[in-house]
């Protein structure tokens, strides 16, 4: 996957459902850590205990080289994608979920997630869940916490009969908590960075009104969002409706500044295309979410993949599987996608996430 730098030129899509545009729809000591196991229950893993796991690795380093060159041979299970993107590249947001995306159909899901690690530096308890047979989601019980770094890592060399595969991770870079918070009713959004009131700003979301398949596609979908990449200027048509007739009345095709990704279905925060006097007052667009050109710019300028935008006030609800809305399932039933049994936990402690990461790290694209 592309970063929210690059996302500046190029458009960003990760999840199952790919839809149309919506408005065309429309650090020196490492910290006590945070180890989640297979099952997602997060411990404290102490400096000293890493220290000794270090030993341990080094002391039997030679055997386990020896017993992978006995056992070479073509690895039968790898990663094709890993998103977000590393630590060097993005900051990600305090919802941000970890895609892992294998590169063949996985035959033995509770063998492939035991493998799959993840450690934060501020303890925060997750779990994985798969949405096909070749990826599987992690997902926190609540947000992360800003400003910390969170190692992943796939020890894929200890899936029986894969002993040939090499073990992939990748560090994350918890920047911002930025959390906003729009009102459809109100017509407003307010943004806050780390907890405190930083900006609100008058907007118009989904006017509603045109119905398809019963859903009315020009309402604004309640639920939590999170940032999933933004473009400097991104076109909007209406081809999503099935009108790409010029004459037909409700063509439209536009280039919009300040563009902030918020689902698959094509749903933005975005400058308003004109029409600046609805702001604040009434809901026009046709399901984004358009904002004042100086606050769609702020907003654009401070957005990092896995924001949480929650919309508020509206009929229509997201669906979970609608770009990276994944906060829409509850706690549990997140958990349910897991391939594990309940309770099942990691009896190892992944590498400190000031370790260096996986050789194979830089060859992943998020």
């Amino acid at each position: 996957m592309n970063t929210l730098r690059r996302a500046a030129h190029v458009t960003l899509s990760v999840a199952a459902i790919a839809v149309a545009t919506a408005c065309s729809a429309g650090g020196t000591t490492t910290p006590a850590a945070s180890v989640t196991g297979a099952a997602g229950t997060a411990t404290q893993a102490p400096a000293t205990q890493a220290r000794d796991a270090s030993k341990a690795t080094a002391a039997s380093a030679p055997h386990a080289a020896s017993r992978t060159t006995r056992k070479a041979g073509k690895p039968k299970l790898g990663i094709a994608d890993i998103t977000p993107m590393g630590e060097k590249v993005e900051r990600v947001g305090v919802g941000f979920p970890i895609i892992v995306t294998f590169d063949r159909t996985v035959r033995d899901r509770a063998a492939a997630e035991a493998v799959l690690q993840v450690q934060a530096e501020k303890p925060a308890e997750g779990a994985w869940r798969w949405v096909s047979d070749r990826k599987v989601i992690y997902r926190t019980r609540t947000y992360w916490k800003p400003h910390q770094k969170v190692l992943f890592t796939a020890r894929l060399s200890q899936i029986p009969g894969n002993e040939a595969a090499k073990d992939v991770s990748r560090r994350f870079a918890v920047g911002t908590a930025n959390i906003s918070v729009v009102d459809t009713r109100r017509h407003v959004m307010k943004v806050r960075r780390d907890g405190k009131l930083t900006k609100t700003i008058p907007i118009s979301a989904g006017r509603g009104g045109l119905r398809r398949g019963g859903v009315d596609v020009y309402l604004t979908t309640t639920g939590v969002h999170l940032a999933m990449g933004k473009k400097r200027v991104e076109t909007m048509t209406s081809s999503w409706l099935g009108v790409t007739d010029p004459k037909d009345p409700l063509y439209y095709k536009l280039e919009i500044p300040w563009a902030v990704r918020i689902s698959d279905s094509g749903e933005y925060v975005h400058q308003s295309a004109g029409d600046y006097q609805f702001l604040g007052r009434s809901n026009q667009s046709h399901g984004c979410v358009r904002a004042t050109p100086a606050g769609a710019k702020w907003f654009y300028g401070i957005s990092q993949r896995g924001d949480v935008i929650e919309v508020t006030g509206t009929k229509r609800k997201l669906d979970w599987r609608n770009g990276w809305s994944y906060w829409q399932l509850s706690w549990n039933q997140w958990k349910r996608g897991s391939a594990l049994p309940a309770g099942s936990a990691s009896a190892s402690a992944s590498p400190s996430p000031s370790a260096s990461p996986s050789a194979d790290e830089d060859a992943l694209q998020g």
